[in-house]
């Protein structure tokens, strides 16, 4: 799960960053059709994780979803779900023709940053962990919690740049 929403999820946000992305000399085409496979590659890596840690629960006979850092996982996940089929009317406009394009796409971009800000809340919720804290410490735990903030600080900047510099360009 972090490899979902620390790297994959993270690139495929990125992709549309004329600063950040490995992919910025390519067509916006071929980096919508990157972003879309990033996003359902991150959004299994994160299903897989569930199942995983799931099963770990069931092994051990412990209860589900009983932490914060559980809750607002399983709550990342299902928005991670529900963000990637909504993703499916910006890759086929034709299916939601009463929907002006412009609209669906801030939509998307607002919810699919609500969607990683929650997948950031789990990922430093999870580093509070009693196994987190004892397994990592000193320098190296600040360093690992500073990473998910960093790259939200990031990410919200880029979202909110990329539509408010497209509403300066645009009458």
């Amino acid at each position: 799960m972090s490899l979902a929403f620390s790297f994959l999820m993270t690139e495929a946000l990125l992709m549309f960053s004329p600063e950040s992305s490995l992919l910025r000399s390519l067509s916006r085409k071929v980096r919508a059709r990157c972003h879309w496979v990033l996003q359902l590659l991150a959004l299994l890596c994160a299903l897989l994780g569930l199942g995983l840690v799931i099963l770990h629960k069931e092994q051990l006979g412990k209860a589900h979803l009983t932490t914060r850092h559980g809750q607002a996982g399983l709550l990342a996940v299902l928005w991670a779900g529900l963000q990637c089929s909504g993703g499916m009317g910006l890759l086929y406009p034709k299916l939601l023709p009463r929907w002006p394009l412009a609209k669906l796409k801030l939509y998307h971009a607002t919810s699919g940053l609500v969607g990683y800000l929650l997948g950031s809340a789990s990922l430093l919720l999870g580093m509070f962990s009693l196994w987190f804290t004892a397994t990592v410490t000193g320098g190296a735990w600040y360093l690992a919690v500073l990473c998910p903030i960093l790259t939200s600080l990031v990410i919200m900047n880029q979202v909110s740049n990329a539509y408010l510099y497209r509403k300066r360009i645009q009458p």
